[in-house]
């Protein structure tokens, strides 16, 4: 049920891109992220895998509603290297005047052969603004999102647009 769930919302993202919207801000933000605080979950199973629950907080740069704001990431990242992962959680961003908008996301991370054999880690996937205040409280946004690890902080990378609620 969770599967379909997620494969559901990634189908609206995409066709939300693909659509356009008019009236619509385009979003260009990359924010580096460094750990606050963590739990690691490690399974007594043999295997690698584990759960990493975070508060991550860094200053958005880019273009778009985003640019400038301070975020914090609220994450739950289900990892099994060098097999998957499923990393999802919410980003809250902060604008400088105060305002606030509360984006949900959710990640397919792949492991794949790298450089000598190693694992290379991919991580995709889609984030959608569902709530905010002040300038955010009437608006919807949808996009893609890409994570890359940079050795403790996570660099997030986000496209897409912020709209009118219809």
């Amino acid at each position: 049920m969770e599967r379909i769930i997620k494969a559901q919302f990634a189908l609206a993202v995409l066709a939300a891109l693909a659509g356009g919207s008019a009236g619509a801000e385009p979003v260009a933000m990359e924010v580096l992220l460094t750990p606050q605080e963590q739990m690691k979950f490690e399974f007594a199973d043999g295997s690698k895998h584990f759960v990493l629950a975070v508060r991550r907080e860094g200053k958005a740069e880019g273009s778009g509603p985003f640019a400038g704001a301070s975020v914090t990431e609220i994450g739950w990242h289900d990892v099994n290297p060098p097999i998957s992962g499923e990393p999802q959680g919410y980003l809250q961003v902060t604008a400088e005047n105060g305002d606030v908008a509360i984006l949900r996301w959710a990640v397919k991370a792949t492991f794949v052969k790298g450089a000598e054999g190693k694992p290379a880690l991919f991580n995709g996937g889609v984030w959608e603004l569902v709530s905010g205040t002040g300038r955010f409280a009437d608006k919807r946004g949808v996009g893609s999102l890409v994570i890359k690890p940079q050795g403790g902080p996570n660099l997030f990378i986000l496209e897409g647009e912020v709209g009118d609620k219809v």
